[in-house]
């Protein structure tokens, strides 16, 4: 099948699931994952009525966004992927929503960032729910604290909470651990959920899911 027919694919099968775990229709909403693929392989995506992607670099994105934002009115952009402060100017510019906050460093440059450019993105803080060493995010005993930081001392009105958890484990528990954190931080919003567990994510309260190769295809990095 092509993108547009597996977006369709993809968007049944998030209103079975809504209805499985008796969410109201519509109540989670897809983020389709773009990173690797070109302007030409998003456009029928777009055109099949898709108005809400993610990205993992921000030079990836600024490569092919700005244009197919001109083509059409009413895109939202997510920043899915770990923020170095460096990138910080650039993503405030281009992005609608960064879920990737994840340090003190990151949110000062965030938060000065915003100030700055008269921007003000929706941001998710992202949570290391495995505690894996390589993957970015904030410790979970750590969340509460670094939330409470964020909108006390910087003024970030901090939306959710977003995790990637360990392709190895079940999910269930950290998309659980998550739902928890938000629950405790007062946050409603949830971005979890990807290709292989999106619907598992829906039944635990996703607000968002992140699915790009079930939409897209197969990744090719050597690009």
């Amino acid at each position: 099948m092509n993108a547009r027919d597996n977006l369709t694919t993809v968007l049944d099968a998030i209103a079975k699931a809504e209805a499985d775990a008796g969410r109201a229709t519509n109540s989670v909403r897809l983020v389709a994952v773009s990173k690797t693929h070109d302007a030409d392989a998003i456009r029928p995506v777009i055109e099949a009525g898709q108005r809400v992607f993610g990205e993992n670099r921000v030079q990836e994105a600024q490569g092919k966004w700005p244009g197919l934002k001109e083509e059409t009115a009413g895109i939202e952009l997510h920043l899915i992927g770990p923020l170095q402060s460096n990138k910080a100017e650039d993503a405030v510019a281009l992005f609608d929503v960064i879920e990737t906050i994840d340090r003190e460093k990151i949110a000062r440059t965030i938060a000065r960032e915003m100030e700055k450019q008269g921007r003000k993105p929706k941001l998710y803080v992202q949570v290391n729910t495995g505690g894996e060493e390589q993957k970015a995010g904030i410790a979970p005993e750590e969340t509460v604290s670094f939330v409470g930081f964020c909108r006390d001392e910087l003024g970030l009105a901090i939306e959710g909470l977003m995790c990637i958890p360990p392709v190895d484990e079940n999910p269930g528990p950290h998309f659980a651990l998550l739902a928890k954190l938000a629950g405790e931080c007062g946050l409603e919003k949830l971005s979890m959920g990807m290709s292989g567990d999106y619907e598992t994510a829906i039944a635990f309260g996703a607000t968002e899911v992140r699915v790009g190769s079930a939409i897209f295809g197969a990744r090719d990095y050597s690009v």
